[in-house]
């Protein structure tokens, strides 16, 4: 049976290769490459789910890295069930398919729960007294002490945060080594995601990145040394490129302008009440899908938004994750086709409307209109809590005299068994130098898929699910 190791790098494009990149060069130069458009939105949570359902962004329901409940009124982002993600996964068509087949899910997300054979995923504890506790989640459960015993504590502070950095990823390679040598799984799956930070703090082109490519670099080259080494075929694989960006867009400022939004104050911060809002936006990298509440507002939000700078194009649900119904801001264009019950959970959690950035802006979460009315967890690292990504989570506030002694405070606090704030993320949007979301990208920013040697081309995400599977059964 042949065994095949995906390497998810993120973020790995044409347009990052080079001189800083010797050990994939390398490896390129022996094999073929694919470039394609991204899944729509091109973001993490939806191209994974394209890469391991084989399906479209309407069939696997995937429509964001988060989105609107409407039946709680909350937005919920980087939710961790698999149940989320419609469809059958590859790895339970290969045990059908293959004798003996078995699966690693490494780092990808939407890993608990999953029905791979072994998983490992970022899953911080959080006790009663509030605070949180940096922690792993593994299937099966026992591999969580196991694992840690042999490499240490996952360094969860470099996965996101202030504090990115290449640690993260070198653990994540380490623990593919270890599960490698302690099971040999027929297919691991395995997330890099380094290049990721750097290209949305420093952006592309920007000299701090030479040295954070030549680290994934050199964790790449080892990888692909220790799988083919012990006859393992790899798999280079990225999810999206990143754009160079420098325009902000505050969706629900403006809305909030237009009187559409509602405000609950909260002990003298402002918090955005979704459900009692007639109309909001969750911002997601480059798209921002926007929820109408009050529907008789449709034609006006449109309006507002065509004329908004740093929108390029407005969508309707149905024409991405449903019906076929295009409205741009030079006009509405309808198609008709076919749902099913898959783009109906699509639509659900879809935004009514989708903006789409230009190509060097971006969309934040920010609904407040001065800077001290702030929630309190919008200084914070707090993934969970934001009703939208939030890419500033990757800087220290330039405006802190003494950033690593008001670290230092908060944690004497935390280990006092105080309650404490580490509010050190700035509110300055402008910082964001790369972001990424937009499906009509330029080949040198669109993903790829690359082997050793031949495989068929891929020409849509939805494609690398059939590759996969190639790989593993030739």
């Amino acid at each position: 049976m042949k065994r095949v190791v995906v390497l998810n790098v993120v973020g790995l494009t044409k347009s990052v290769l080079g001189v800083h990149t010797p050990r994939i060069n390398g490896f390129l130069e022996e094999g073929e490459v694919s470039t394609f458009a991204p899944a729509f939105p091109a973001v993490t949570c939806t191209a994974q789910s394209s890469y391991l359902t084989g399906a479209r962004e309407a069939e696997h329901g995937i429509v964001a890295n988060g989105w609107y409940d409407r039946e709680a009124a909350e937005v919920k982002f980087w939710k961790q069930s698999n149940h989320i993600v419609q469809g059958e996964k590859i790895w339970d068509k290969l045990r059908r398919e293959v004798p003996g087949f078995t699966c690693a899910k490494l780092f990808w997300w939407y890993n608990m729960y999953a029905t791979a054979d072994w998983t490992i995923t970022p899953r911080p504890m959080y006790p009663a007294d509030g605070s949180k506790v940096f922690d792993v989640y593994t299937q099966p459960m026992e591999m969580r002490e196991q694992i840690k015993m042999d490499l240490g504590n996952f360094p969860f502070t470099t996965f996101w945060g202030p504090n990115a950095s290449i640690p993260s990823s070198e653990w994540i390679a380490e623990s593919a080594k270890w599960v490698e040598q302690k099971h040999q799984p027929t297919l691991s799956l395995v997330y890099l995601p380094h290049l990721d930070y750097g290209l949305q703090k420093f952006g592309p082109g920007a000299p701090e990145m030479d040295v954070e490519i030549q680290r994934i670099d050199t964790v790449v080259g080892e990888l692909i040394d220790y799988f083919e080494a012990r006859e393992v075929e790899v798999v280079l694989l990225s999810e999206y490129g990143i754009s160079k960006v420098d325009k902000p867009v505050h969706l629900n400022r403006i809305f909030r302008e237009k009187g559409w939004i509602t405000i609950k104050e909260e002990q003298g911060t402002e918090m955005l009440d979704c459900g009692a809002s007639k109309v909001f936006a969750v911002a997601d990298h480059q798209v921002a899908h926007v929820y109408l509440n009050d529907a008789s507002l449709r034609d006006e939000v449109i309006e507002v938004l065509s004329g908004t700078p740093g929108v390029e194009e407005i969508r309707t649900a149905e024409e991405s994750f449903g019906l076929s119904v295009q409205c741009s801001v030079d006009g509405v264009q309808s198609q008709h086709g076919e749902t099913n019950q898959q783009s109906s959970v699509a639509l659900q959690r879809s935004g009514d409307l989708i903006a789409v950035s230009e190509e060097n802006a971006w969309f934040t979460y920010y609904y407040w209109l001065d800077d001290a009315l702030a929630p309190d967890f919008a200084r914070c690292v707090d993934i969970h809590r934001k009703p939208g990504y939030d890419p500033v989570e990757l800087f220290l506030d330039p405006a802190l005299k003494s950033p690593k002694l008001k670290i230092a405070q908060f944690l004497l606090k935390k280990k006092l068994g105080f309650r404490a704030l580490l509010d050190v993320i700035p509110l300055d949007a402008s910082l964001v130098k790369g972001s990424h979301g937009r499906d009509k990208v330029c080949e040198d920013e669109q993903p790829i898929y690359a082997t050793r040697g031949k495989h068929m081309p891929v020409n849509a995400a939805e494609e690398v699910f059939e590759r996969i599977c190639a790989a593993v059964k030739v």
